[in-house]
């Protein structure tokens, strides 16, 4: 149980390393000439076609899928897409940090989803959730300059969907493998942000402009979604999203040494509590991978026996 628990929560922490870096390349992508929804799109089709090569050619059994997993996926692949839209639409007008620091309400809307999921999180893990609320509103305090009402909403908006996608793929996750419920969703991301990108921005950048942020995001989204997933399957959802704040630190650095972007006092103190917060996870109990009841608007996603030719175990 406790290397299990281990495994989840470096997934988890690898995951955040991952994410942390994705708005850094995402702006610098930006400032480099990308749009918003060429960023988006690109990366995410990128990232599915560089896990399907991978899967096709080295674990093509982790192919398999049942109906209402796939469905799922495609749900939560979807929902996630829409939420990439508004994130890189707000990262155009937001700076990285700034960008991050709302993004890192996720959880908060992780912890809805799951108690509509009859997956109420535990009193330490409510304390840790207030704890980072507490650590990005002293961040975003500290940040001054004009404020983007609407950069704002969208990014909170990108923050809800994706936290949305996470419940559902917690429970895909109980019977299917982390690489496979990645590649699906990818899928489904990909068939959201590319036609969106090729109604409403259709001009394509060329190459007379570098292209290395673009394939750094796609393949930090490969990873990143792959120990995400792991991590959701290990030690449940509501635990990685939390351990995932870890991301803010990554981001706050590399846009401070990368972007240029000045950081408070304010904000490293916020950043202190953030640490804080995730150090806590070691005095978690329980198993957070599976609802306490039988209820739950999620549970549809669940068949009542796996299909016997289900290459659970190859990976784990």
């Amino acid at each position: 149980m406790r290397k299990t628990k281990n495994k989840g929560i470096n997934a988890a922490l690898f995951s955040a390393l991952f994410l942390g870096t994705a708005p850094v390349f995402g702006k610098q992508a930006i400032l480099y000439g990308f749009s918003p929804l060429a960023v988006v799109a690109l990366r995410t089709l990128l990232a599915a076609l560089v896990l399907f090569v991978f899967m096709y050619w080295r674990r093509r059994p982790f192919l398999y899928i049942y109906p209402v997993g796939l469905m799922g996926c495609f749900l939560a692949g979807g929902i996630n897409g829409i939420g990439s839209i508004f994130y890189y639409l707000a990262l155009g007008r937001l700076n990285a940090g700034l960008a991050q620091l709302l993004y890192a309400t996720y959880p908060l809307f992780v912890a809805l989803w799951l108690i509509l999921d009859a997956q109420p999180p535990s009193k330490l893990t409510m304390l840790r959730s207030l704890m980072a609320l507490i650590a990005t509103a002293l961040m975003t305090a500290g940040i001054q300059g004009h404020i983007d009402w609407v950069g704002i909403g969208m990014m909170l908006i990108g923050a809800a969907l994706y936290a949305l996608h996470i419940p559902i793929n917690q429970r895909i996750l109980y019977e299917i493998p982390a690489p496979t419920v990645t590649l699906y969703t990818l899928i489904a991301m990909a068939g959201v942000v590319a036609p969106a990108y090729l109604i409403f921005d259709h001009q394509w950048p060329g190459f007379h402009i570098p292209w290395w942020p673009v394939i750094a995001l796609g393949l930090v989204t490969v990873l990143s979604r792959l120990t995400l997933f792991i991590g959701v399957k290990t030690i449940g959802g509501m635990q990685t999203a939390l351990l995932g704040l870890a991301e803010l630190l990554v981001t706050l650095l590399g846009s401070y040494f990368w972007l240029h972007e000045k950081l408070s006092p304010l904000q490293w103190t916020g950043a202190a509590l953030l640490a804080l917060s995730l150090l806590l996870v070691y005095y978690e109990k329980g198993d957070h991978t599976k609802p306490r009841g039988r209820g739950g608007w999620l549970s549809w996603l669940r068949p009542p026996g796996s299909p016997p030719d289900l290459p659970i175990g190859l990976y784990e």
